[in-house]
Order: structure tokens, then C-alpha cells, then sequence
């Protein structure tokens, strides 16, 4: 027993000792970066494959919409180092010094991304946003429920429908697509379109079975409503499942939007948040992201990866010359007000 207490005592010396001198040698702490993300918006196994290569770990969080996740980075209440809003969101943070510039020396994969997704209003001289996915917004119908020709967004408002629509429950969709329906910029700066807008929403109401986000793919695909206000990567899923759905854009335009990375200054590691940025244009990487999400993509290379049928769809990758009546978001901080205000007198009707 003696001779076991004093082999106990002898070990309990080594491991006292030791242990610390492996902990030195071993290593350093490992790093755990912030991602926060649209709902399903990434490809199955992207995180585990990051964390695998670079042995970072990953704390992934989703948002609804641009202004639930403006709000989370804007309290400070969360230090996250990768963030995907869209362009107009993109704007306004850069507007309110809320995010990083990138060096763009640590993502050497950016050489991929189409130029046509550069240079744009929201981040003129491309130094704070990685362009990930890009698309449009249109009508997802069921071909079953709907007989008649669906190309307007008047049919929104057909009392026909009643309880089978579904709405965006995000406040530049719907204020958009109300605005658009009417004839007017989805970026107009005047009050009497807004108010008509809003208006128009309110009367439609009744009509609306729910005004859903996620969501809305999985109820076009089980049957549950006739028509619904999409984006364009959602249509594409929702399509695969049921080939009654049908995606079109509306005559009457509509929004074309482009989500990119950016990193917030709630950021305690840059140069991580860039290598994950990096890593998202690895062709391989954004590849299974397009492939898994059914959104276009702004990567060259992934384009020729992807089903021709898909890509040559102008409906879904519209070209240069079809997006003549579709328009980005753009930030005007002087009538966020007033979008807040329109926005919130809908819902509480």
C-alpha cells in the first residue's frame, strides 16, 4: 500500500510538471472566429472543411434579414469577424464605420469574382465586401393553382388568391415589390410613393396567408399557398422538389441583389476572418455553396462547373442586356425613417 502511495505521489510530481510543458509546446490556443449568415446559406460540410484545414474553429449564427443582422453587429452585443449582408445593408455600414477595410493581399481568390459584381454603388472601390452570391427577386407559383398567365405583380393583389400567397417578411422586399407594382423605383425618394406603397400593402393584407423568410421555399414546395414573393436561389430549390413551380420576374422589374463578405469591426481576428473569406473563393468551395444553395454565383470559374441548363436560364442568370428593369437597394439614410415607419404601420395593421 506504502509502495502504492509513493508511486501515486511520483506520478501526480510528473503530470504536475509536465503538463504545463506540453501545454507550451503544444501549442497555442486555438483560434474560434465568429461567422454570422443568411439561413441555409452554405453548403453542407464548407465549415468542417475550413475548420479541418486551417484548424480554426468556427462559431456559425443565421440571421432572418439585412435588419436583424444590422442591428446584432450595430449593438455590439456579438464580436463577429465574417458577416453576409446584401448592398444596400452593405452601405450603410460602410456609411457608419461599422466594418473593416480588407487586404486584399490575404485574399488572393478575389482574381475569381466576375467583374461585373465590382465596382459597384455600394462599394465603389471594392475595399470592404467579397461578393458571394448574387440574384433577383420574382413571383414562385404553383402551375396547378395558378391557370393564368403570371407576369405582373398585380396578380398579388387579385382577390382570387385570397389566403394563398405568401409574402417576404422583409421590409425593402415588400416595400419594393408594392412600388414596383405601382410603376416606381424600388429606390424612389419620395413620400406620396411610399405612402402609396405602404397603402397598397395594407389593402393586401387580407389576401396574405403569412408573410414568411426561410420558410417560404418548403411551403411552395408542400402546396400550401399558390404564389409567393421569392428570392431567386429559393425558387431554384424549390423547383428541384416540384416541378409545378414555376419563377418568373414581373414586367414591371424588380430587385437584383448582391450579398457579399464583409468584416464587422466587432472583430477580434481579421486576418482569420479574411483567410474564411479566402477559403469561401476557393473554386471547390464555392462551387459546392452554388451547387447546395441553388444561388448564382459571381465566381468565373464555378460557372463552368455548374448545369448549363441552370446558367443559361435567363429568368435565373439573367444577362447584361435582360436587367434593364432591375435595380440594386441603395442605402439613403434619409429615408430609413421613413422605410421603418411604412414598414411597421404594415405589420401592425
Amino acid at each position: 500500500m506504502k509502495k502504492g502511495i509513493k508511486f501515486l505521489s511520483t506520478l501526480l510530481i510528473v503530470v504536475v510538471f509536465v503538463l504545463p510543458l506540453l501545454s507550451g509546446c503544444g501549442g497555442k490556443k486555438r483560434v474560434t472566429i465568429n461567422v454570422f449568415n443568411w439561413g441555409e446559406y452554405i453548403g453542407e460540410t464548407v465549415i468542417e472543411e475550413f475548420e479541418k484545414k486551417y484548424n480554426i474553429k468556427v462559431n456559425y449564427e443565421v440571421f432572418e434579414t439585412n435588419e436583424d443582422m444590422y442591428i446584432k453587429i450595430k449593438s455590439g452585443g456579438a464580436n463577429y469577424d465574417v458577416a453576409i449582408p446584401s448592398d444596400y445593408m452593405i452601405k450603410r455600414m460602410i456609411d457608419e464605420d461599422l466594418l473593416y477595410t480588407i487586404d486584399f493581399a490575404n485574399v488572393p481568390n478575389y482574381k475569381y469574382i466576375d467583374q461585373r459584381f465590382k465596382g459597384l454603388d455600394y462599394d465603389p472601390d471594392n475595399e470592404y465586401s467579397v461578393p458571394y452570391m448574387w440574384g433577383t427577386v420574382g413571383i414562385l407559383y404553383n402551375k396547378k393553382m395558378v391557370k393564368e398567365k403570371v407576369d405582373s405583380w398585380k396578380i398579388l393583389w387579385d382577390p382570387k388568391y385570397r389566403k394563398q400567397i405568401l409574402m417576404l417578411d422583409s421590409q425593402r422586399d415588400s416595400i419594393g415589390v408594392a412600388l414596383k407594382m405601382l410603376g416606381y423605383s424600388m429606390n424612389t425618394r419620395s413620400l406620396s410613393e411610399l405612402e402609396e406603397a405602404k397603402e397598397a400593402l395594407i389593402e393586401q393584407k387580407p389576401l396574405v396567408l403569412s408573410y414568411v423568410v426561410n420558410e417560404v421555399k418548403d411551403k411552395m414546395v408542400a402546396g400550401e399557398a399558390a404564389l409567393a414573393v421569392v428570392w431567386s436561389g429559393d425558387a431554384v430549390a424549390a423547383m428541384r422538389e416540384n416541378p409545378d413551380l414555376v419563377y418568373v420576374i414581373p414586367k414591371e422589374g424588380s430587385n437584383l441583389w448582391v450579398d457579399a463578405m464583409v468584416i464587422p469591426k466587432t472583430s477580434k481576428h481579421k486576418k482569420e476572418a479574411e483567410l474564411f473569406i479566402n477559403f469561401m473563393c476557393e473554386t471547390a468551395i464555392a462551387h459546392e455553396n452554388a451547387d447546395y444553395i441553388g444561388y448564382n454565383t459571381p465566381h468565373t470559374e464555378v460557372l463552368k462547373l455548374l448545369d448549363p441548363d441552370l446558367v443559361n436560364d435567363r429568368t435565373l442568370y439573367p444577362r447584361e442586356e435582360d436587367i434593364g428593369n432591375l435595380e440594386i437597394f441603395v442605402f439613403d439614410k434619409d429615408m430609413v425613417r421613413e422605410y421603418d415607419r411604412a414598414w411597421t404601420e404594415v405589420k401592425a395593421k
